[in-house]
């Protein structure tokens, strides 16, 4: 049996000058750790800021005087920024950028927590991290699914459309047969069946990916917000009432303080979603599959002349991201709302972001999307504590981190050298 590897892709260095991305990413760190000791201090109160380990204002806390506690961890994002402007090797960037990020946020909530009226100054940090995973899932879910296909060489932009056919499927077909475990498959189905036009459209036709996947989008909108039309919101009881999937806990690791109630009494998405994240990174890096895979979204060439079928794994790689993604979409409709137009909201896009931001790997891919998920959960938190920050700045908390993220943080980045080029087989 022969051997194949992937190649790698020769980048030339880039000569930056002084003003390294390191530089420039810590010399922003201190700008907004010098903004944050010094405007969210003056706007912090007094009071203690306390994060409960609980799911409300009881038992134990971590608390901190606002004032104190917000120029604290200001400064301590300055000194972050501050080190990384002064040129520190470069294998200390991840973590001092990681140190900044937080301490940034933790001045921001320390103002944000003192100032909230009396009896809602605190954080209750179960809920908090509950709400992160539950908000992060269909973005966990759509970026693997963005992993599967774009490390095959397939651009899915139409993880949106996934996501949205999946969610309507399972509501759809779990209310007509009254079972959650048909409402699961039918929604994986629906994935698949956006993924199916994509593969035969992108692969077949060598149709522009990205611009299919935008039109497979807006036909997943169009179709579903039809259907509901006619269908559910006519008869709700009849086609949007399915059973829901209900929490499971894991004995002993359940007791465990915050990340117990928060991570392992849960529904069955999350453990799939983090089984489907272990299980890709394996088969990805460490299985036969995973370096075909690899080598086609690199080199199709390259892999074709080595035996391995590239229009055959492209396709399979295809539908079984729509697979993943069409179970992300039930964890909508099959574990908290009923289906309604268009609910998707541009989780879609924001996976993609997040595979991105992950360097198009299955661990970074969750890592990034938790950020996301943070931020919503937050921008819910802060609603709640009638933050003095407008709800629609609020709202927008999540895409402004998708932004940032993207913008800011991920720095240069290679996707997979034959990622959205059509191969024609010679």
């Amino acid at each position: 049996m022969s051997t194949m590897a992937v190649p790698d892709v020769a980048v030339a260095p880039v000569d930056e000058g002084f003003w390294t991305r390191n530089r420039k990413v810590g010399a922003g760190l201190l700008v907004l750790g010098v903004l944050a000791a010094a405007l969210f201090g003056a706007l912090a109160t007094d009071q203690q800021a306390r994060f409960t380990l609980s799911e409300d204002s009881a038992g134990a806390a971590l608390a901190v005087n606002g004032t104190f506690g917000a120029i604290l961890f200001g400064i301590v994002a300055a000194a972050a920024g501050a080190a990384l402007l002064a040129g520190v090797p470069k294998r200390w960037f991840s973590l001092l950028l990681a140190v900044g990020v937080v301490g940034f946020v933790l001045a921001f909530l320390c103002w944000q927590v003192s100032a909230a009226p009396t009896g809602q100054n605190f954080m209750p940090m179960v809920n908090i991290l509950r709400g992160t995973f539950i908000l992060a899932l269909p973005l966990i879910f759509g970026a693997l699914a963005g992993v599967l296909c774009e490390r095959s060489g397939v651009v899915n932009v139409a993880i949106e459309g996934q996501l949205l056919m999946g969610a309507f499927a399972g509501a759809l077909f779990g209310t007509l047969s009254g079972s959650v475990w048909v409402g699961l498959v039918a929604a994986a189905l629906g994935g698949a069946f956006i993924s199916l036009l994509l593969a035969i459209f992108a692969i077949h036709y060598l149709v522009d990916q990205v611009v299919m996947g935008i039109v497979l989008n807006l036909l997943a909108v169009g179709l579903t917000g039809f259907l509901y039309e006619r269908l559910m919101q006519t008869d709700t009881a009849k086609y949007n009432q399915p059973p829901r999937f209900s929490n499971w806990e894991i004995p002993l690791l359940s007791d465990i303080p915050v990340i117990g109630p928060a991570l392992f009494r849960a529904n069955i998405f999350l453990y799939l979603g983090l089984i489907l994240v272990l299980v890709i990174h394996i088969a990805l890096f460490r299985t036969r599959w995973g370096l075909r895979t690899r080598a086609v979204g690199e080199h199709p060439t390259a892999a074709d002349t080595l035996g391995v079928k590239v229009l055959r794994l492209r396709y399979r790689n295809v539908l079984l991201a729509g697979l993943v993604a069409g179970i992300g979409g039930a964890s909508y409709t099959l574990a908290l709302y009923t289906f309604t137009k268009n609910m998707i909201g541009g989780k879609g896009f924001i996976a993609l972001a997040a595979l991105i931001f992950g360097r198009w790997n299955p661990t970074g891919a969750l890592l990034a999307a938790l950020f996301f998920g943070f931020a919503d959960q937050l921008g819910t938190y802060l609603g709640a504590i009638n933050s003095v920050i407008p709800s629609q700045f609020l709202a927008m908390l999540p895409y402004l981190a998708t932004i940032f993220a993207v913008a800011g943080l991920v720095g240069r980045v290679r996707a997979p050298a034959a990622d959205g080029k059509p191969y024609i087989k010679g």
